[in-house]
């Protein structure tokens, strides 16, 4: 259930109770012998049985881990899910998902999305009889004109990565559900749980790469996933098993504990990274700036019907070269030059070069993912000091020769 609509810049409400979700559901202390109030860390590989085939719930750590459980209780109730299951990575997640097809079955995958997802499908997944097409299906007519008796799984991401597109899960779940056989995955790795939910708007499957918002701090590479459906559960349960790719109980426990910041932190991720697209969005050395909070991004009403809010995500083209965007990442003091985000640190990198080199040249340039696009992930510091690092960095990277006060000159330099 939702509040009446209070929110800033015009999204939805937060879910109610949400932070009283993330902080108590699969945390109760009763649950251990010792009543610890924060969930202990259980690295044991193994556990005594009463009799050969009895257990007590917990036989071998890869199977089933009392830390991994609280674990996946608080992901699936901050999802609305009946169940989550948690990988050692989103890739790992991926992997899994995939496993629940057969040689010759096709999945339609959102053109625009993380590089390596695009590379498992495009290089690794197609090498096992698997048939991969990728779509824009952020034109759900598109989609409709894509699937064929074949497509057994439909792979969105929104937004996507790292163009920021907004797919309309509802209209795309209404498409997909045509089809009885056909699984909708939504990769919700920007939004976290916080600030949309996938299976509420038809969704089978929600997918995390959990390094990212869902932990929060850059010190844990894990996977996660949502579901209602107890088959498609039992399946993903028994290949989570089978496969092996399961974290560990220290990264359990650390994104079990990133969860009970994610309110916060995303609400304070939205704040900066508004201020940081509206800084940008009126200053003459940025081509164009991608934000969904934005009323200038294509799909904003969007957004604002599907979405509680926005991450610190941001997308721009900065004006210039190849040498101008490197000229501005070099410059940066309080962002760091590095991949991943939805850490609480301040991020940038250049898609072209970076996350997304492994996407041919040809679909790059298809996509609008130039040698000019930036990609920040705006972290948790102090507003003022976010955007004083960002105005010296594109100063120091383009500089304009001004003819008057109101025509600037289309040749920049260093």
């Amino acid at each position: 259930m939702q509040k009446k609509d209070t929110s800033p810049h015009g999204f939805l409400p937060n879910f109610e109770h949400f932070a009283t979700q993330a902080i108590h559901v699969g945390q109760e202390p009763e649950q251990w012998n010792s009543r610890a109030v924060v969930p202990p860390i259980s690295l044991s590989t193994t556990f005594k049985q009463g009799a050969p085939g009895q257990h007590s719930g917990f036989e071998y750590s890869r199977s089933g881990n009392p830390t991994r459980n609280c674990l996946e209780k608080a992901v699936a109730a901050l999802d609305g899910a009946q169940y989550s299951l948690a990988f050692a990575s989103g890739l790992a997640a991926t992997v899994t998902i995939t496993h629940l097809l057969k040689a010759g079955d096709e999945i339609i995958c959102m053109d625009d999305v993380y590089g390596g997802t695009n590379r498992y499908f495009r290089q690794v997944a197609s090498e096992f009889g698997l048939k991969i097409s990728f779509v824009d299906c952020s034109k759900p007519k598109l989609l409709e004109a894509a699937i064929t008796p074949e497509t057994k799984l439909v792979w969105l991401e929104t937004p996507t990565n790292p163009t920021l597109k907004i797919i309309d899960i509802e209209a795309c779940a209404h498409i997909v559900h045509k089809h009885r056989d056909i699984i909708l995955v939504v990769d919700n790795t920007f939004m976290s749980a916080y600030f949309q939910r996938p299976l509420s708007l038809g969704a089978d499957i929600c997918m995390y790469s959990a390094t990212k918002y869902m932990n929060g701090h850059s010190d844990v590479v894990m996977g996660l996933v949502s579901l209602n459906s107890e088959n498609l559960h039992n399946r993903l349960r028994f290949l989570q098993n089978s496969l092996g790719a399961v974290p560990s109980p220290l990264d359990c426990y650390l994104c079990n504990r990133g969860l009970k910041t994610l309110q916060i932190r995303m609400e304070k991720h939205f704040e900066n990274g508004m201020a940081v697209a509206r800084f940008l969005e009126t200053n003459p050395r940025v081509e164009k700036v991608i934000f969904p909070g934005l009323p200038s991004h294509p799909q904003h009403e969007l957004a604002k019907r599907q979405c509680t809010g926005c991450p610190g995500m941001i997308t721009f083209y900065i004006k210039g070269t190849l040498q101008h965007a490197e000229t501005f990442l070099k410059n940066l003091k309080l962002f760091t030059l590095a991949e991943s985000l939805g850490g609480y640190e301040s991020l940038a990198e250049l898609p072209a070069i970076m996350t997304h080199a492994s996407v041919p040249k040809s679909d790059r340039a298809t996509l609008g993912i130039s040698d000019t696009l930036i990609r920040l992930s705006v972290g948790l510091e102090d507003k003022k000091d976010i955007l004083e690092d960002l105005d010296q960095a594109l100063k120091a990277a383009v500089s304009f020769i001004y003819y008057n006060d109101d025509d600037v000159d289309d040749d920049y330099f260093l």
